[in-house]
């Protein structure tokens, strides 16, 4: 059952970024409005407090990188690879894979521009939509918590923190996005869309524990 729980989940996550792509191919204004005014909110601000500017691109630039990201999911690889896990390397190697062919491919699809600043603190480059940076996070962290041992193989302590420091990361890195002023707030929410549809969708299929038969986790 909770696999399909995981495979709706990943539908309706899929579903829901693609009306968001529609919207923000279409241009709608609604949706524009708001993206603009909280871009230039969190720019204001931004540009008036240099230190929480640092902090952010800090955070954004090098804890929360896409490429750290996926040199986390990288040793994730090797270590499953090494303990004879190639199922589930295989597994976090190619959603990982796929995220990033989808990232850009939507990115030159759409082709939506950057937040544009006479005073920029931050910069970037491609196209806008989807927020690399929030996808890759939410791929990554996904894919680790799908790794944790079941539950009563590891400490509450243990799981509750890993989860913690996933969400925050998920979350956090989108938030330096649209502070930074180098995404829209709907670049950052179809990245998480389909971020989590990808990661629901990949764990939703049974694993084979080595030796024996198909297992939900």
């Amino acid at each position: 059952m909770r696999n399909d729980h995981l495979r709706w989940t990943g539908i309706g996550c899929a579903l829901l970024g693609a009306v968001l792509t529609a919207l923000v191919v279409a241009q709608w204004r609604p949706l524009l409005a708001y993206d603009e005014r909280v871009a230039q909110d969190l720019h204001a601000h931004a540009v008036t407090h240099p230190g929480v500017t640092h902090l952010m691109r800090v955070l954004s630039d090098r804890v929360w990188d896409p490429w750290t990201m996926r040199a986390l999911a990288a040793v994730a690889c090797v270590l499953l690879w090494w303990r004879g896990d190639r199922g589930r390397a295989l597994r976090v190697a190619l959603v990982t894979l796929v995220a990033s062919a989808l990232q850009q491919g939507l990115k030159a699809l759409v082709g939506r521009e950057r937040p544009v600043w006479p005073d920029p603190v931050d910069s970037a480059q491609y196209a806008s939509y989807p927020s690399g940076h929030a996808m890759t996070a939410t791929v990554v962290c996904g894919l680790l918590l799908w790794l944790l041992p079941r539950p009563g193989r590891v400490p509450v302590p243990w799981r509750v923190a890993a989860w913690a420091v996933a969400v925050v990361s998920v979350l956090g890195v989108g938030f330096t996005r649209v502070y930074l002023g180098v995404h829209w707030p709907s670049d950052v929410l179809a990245g998480w869309l389909l971020g989590v549809a990808l990661v629901a969708l990949a764990t939703s299929v049974p694993v084979r524990e080595r030796g024996g038969d198909p297992v939900e986790r």
